[in-house]
């Protein structure tokens, strides 16, 4: 399969956490994703003055348009570009979607945090979990479904905050810190610059899974449509004795991790 990341990308994603990747799927697939969407929600694109909420939270979808769009041969090439080949679950499934409106309200879901991978014994999503490890999650992605400007509510990012994440996360070992946890330490991380994730519908930003992100509100004039699937492990990461063959996802903890003393890779 042709590789789709040049080095420059590939680096950059070590050193800030994500890369982003231009036509990663057919613009015609996001609106036919889009009329699902609209079908499901109960509301019509022609109607503004029905649509009253800032944010509409949808699940997963396993439609034709859903799966394609997540399974192009872009994409593939580049999951295993980052991941490493036959280490990652393809999707079967896209989702969550949190349709966001144009509105004046507060949508009351715009904090900084980082998606959480695993609670088995979890009684709430703020139980859930991050390991160093990252278990569960090989990446983080966003989909964008509609075509999102920097009024249209994209997501933001902090370019960098992965490494900060790894060091975080290191010392609480493999049962790992809560998504409530992690969030009460963030304002204690570094400063981090932010990007949001602009693009055409049909742009892919594929992130690492400790990359800090928030919402925000819509200012725009047209509903932004973007989803938020994490890629899955097939295997564990940062195994003992793998440090030669780590995949860029392990070498970007490694990288957070180089100033302590006993790092994974010895």
């Amino acid at each position: 399969m042709e590789e789709v990341l040049h080095p420059q990308q590939i680096q950059q994603f070590i050193t800030s956490g994500f890369v982003r990747i231009n036509n990663a799927f057919d613009p015609a697939t996001a609106a036919a994703a889009r009329d699902i969407l609209w079908r499901d929600m109960g509301l019509s694109p022609d109607d503004p003055a029905s649509w009253q909420q800032p944010v509409i939270r949808l699940g997963m979808y396993s439609q034709r348009p859903f799966i394609e769009s997540a399974n192009t041969p872009r994409l593939l090439s580049a999951f295993d570009q980052l991941v490493g080949v036959n280490r990652w679950l393809p999707c079967g499934a896209m989702g969550t979607f949190p349709v966001r409106f144009p509105s004046a309200d507060d949508p009351g879901d715009t904090g900084w945090h980082v998606d959480a991978s695993f609670g088995e014994n979890a009684t709430s999503f703020f139980d859930w979990r991050v390991n160093w490890r990252s278990k569960n999650r090989a990446l983080l992605m966003l989909f964008l479904y509609s075509d999102i400007s920097d009024q249209d509510a994209p997501t933001r990012i902090k370019a960098g905050s992965h490494l900060d994440m790894a060091k975080l996360l290191y010392p609480a070992g493999e049962a790992g810190l809560t998504f409530g946890e992690i969030a009460a330490a963030l304002p204690s991380l570094p400063a981090r610059p932010e990007v949001i994730a602009t693009g055409n519908a049909g742009t892919v930003y594929l992130c690492h899974p400790f990359l800090v992100h928030a919402a925000q509100p819509h200012h725009g004039t047209v509903p932004r449509f973007l989803a938020q699937p994490p890629l899955l492990l097939r295997d564990e990461l940062m195994k003992p004795g793998t440090a030669a063959a780590y995949s860029p996802v392990e070498q970007a903890i490694q990288l957070g991790l180089s100033d302590f003393p006993c790092r994974p890779s010895e």
